[in-house]
């Protein structure tokens, strides 16, 4: 089952979104490093937009980073994401925003997992929406399933 994405108006966002998911999805900001919701949650399942529903990261692709936030090895597919070059804080880094909804993401980096690809996609928790194993068909996920059910969370430190 396929959705439309769509980015909500910006009086309905302030409405469904608290104040930090606001602020990093809307105005690029960035959560506190190791005090966030995602960064050592190792369930089943898949994480999304907050804004807008798109699929980004499954599970099996998660791992430890060390870095104090959710690190993905690769996202659901590249058609839901979009890079561009971030040369904010005096530094080159690559943003990743989702592709509908423009949320801003996080930063891909290449000192990731070498066995699954070398990238380390760095998220914040709070652009990101869990959405468990057993719940991803009733959410309207049932094409990714496949994605995280065989999943047996090799999570690389």
């Amino acid at each position: 089952m396929s959705q439309n994405y769509k980015k909500p108006s910006k009086e309905e966002l302030k409405e469904k979104l608290d104040e930090l998911q606001y602020k990093v999805t809307q105005e690029n900001a960035t959560e506190r490093p190791f005090n966030n919701t995602y960064d050592n949650h190792f369930e089943k399942g898949i994480y999304v937009d907050i804004v807008s529903g798109e699929p980004l990261f499954a599970s099996a692709h998660k791992f430890n980073s060390g870095c104090g936030w959710p690190a993905f090895s690769k996202p659901i597919s590249r058609k839901f994401i979009k890079e561009k070059a971030d040369f904010s804080h005096n530094m080159h880094r690559i943003e990743v925003r989702s592709k509908n909804a423009d949320s801003h993401l996080g930063h891909v980096f290449n000192d990731g997992p070498t066995e699954e690809g070398g990238l380390r996609y760095c998220i914040n928790s709070a652009a990101l929406k869990f959405i468990p194993f057993d719940k991803m068909k009733e959410e309207g996920y049932e094409e990714y399933i496949s994605l995280v059910e065989d999943n047996n969370h090799k999570n690389h430190i």
